[in-house]
């Protein structure tokens, strides 16, 4: 286990299907990748390329995103979203992805994520998913 350190990188791949157009995801009306889609990509390119230098205990959580959709990509496409840690700020992770489709840049996200202790936020996670159902039984009661 490490500090994650800047530099770190991974990239993950993904051939559109219909599933991820913006039509199938409720982000727009036409059958091509969708923002949403594109973005879970880029998610799981920063979360791979901390993975095995995760301090030990802790996890990462997204915590914002900014992303810049420059070209559209069409169903059967491959894309690859590659990213790279560029910040370690205290528990915050800065990472920039660029996605591409062949040699065209379709996308740039920046990314930040925010390391926790596994522990502390599964108990954390735990506590709310109890009261919402509390909540929710007695909102079931009182109907």
């Amino acid at each position: 286990m490490g500090s994650c350190n800047p530099g770190l990188t991974d990239s993950r791949v993904l051939t559109v299907q219909q599933c991820h157009t913006a039509v199938s995801t409720g982000s727009g009306d036409v059958a091509v990748l969708g923002t949403p889609t594109l973005l879970e990509l880029a998610e799981r390119a920063c979360v791979a390329a901390i993975a095995e230098d995760l301090p030990e205990g802790e996890t990462s959580v997204g915590s914002w995103s900014e992303i810049e959709h420059m070209a559209p990509v069409v169903v059967g496409s491959e894309v690859c979203a590659e990213a790279t840690l560029r910040g370690h700020h205290g528990s915050r992770l800065e990472f920039v992805v660029f996605v591409k489709s062949g040699d065209r840049t379709v996308a740039k996200v920046r990314h930040r994520r925010v390391l926790v202790d596994r522990e502390r936020f599964t108990a954390k996670i735990e506590r709310l998913a109890s009261q919402t159902e509390t909540t929710a039984e007695a909102s079931v009661e009182v109907s």
